[in-house]
């Protein structure tokens, strides 16, 4: 559903745009709203309310004494806040989540299927460059990404 890469900014009240072709998504009865959390790799996800209500469900039945299980509910359920896109197609990134994804002006939103990836422009490129030095595929030790054919 999501894909593509948007180079945007924020404003000074901590609000960004949609781009027009997503943004019918986000809507449901004439309200339009999405919900953003943190990501372990110090980037924010956003969904839409339909796929986040399947993503909570997942999250929520996940056993509460697997401390790694624990840390991802804190993270991504913890820090999930309902966004309102106004009639201009804005919507607001918290302070909390701005300060935890080093999000300051300029930012990527990122496609990824069924979510969008949200990162602070500065982040994004310093990993990206990481990211494309390390993946020559000889250390991919991964069966599903193995069989994968594209």
């Amino acid at each position: 559903m999501f894909k593509g890469r948007s180079n945007l900014s924020i404003d000074s009240k901590g609000r960004t745009s949609m781009p027009q072709r997503y943004k019918k998504f986000f809507c449901e009865n004439k309200k339009c709203q999405l919900v953003i959390t943190a990501d372990k790799d110090k980037c924010l996800l956003i969904y839409t309310q339909k796929n986040w209500l399947s993503i909570e469900k997942k999250l929520s039945n996940l056993p509460s004494y697997n401390s790694e299980a624990r840390f991802i509910q804190r993270l991504l359920i913890g820090h999930a806040t309902e966004s309102e896109i106004d009639s201009q197609g804005r919507f607001l990134i918290p302070n909390p989540l701005r300060d935890y994804a080093g999000i300051q002006k300029k930012i990527i939103l990122l496609g990824q299927g069924n979510k969008f990836e949200l990162w602070s422009e500065s982040i994004w490129n310093k990993n990206i460059k990481s990211w494309l030095s390390n993946a020559d595929g000889s250390n991919i030790n991964n069966d599903a990404l193995n069989e994968l054919k594209l």
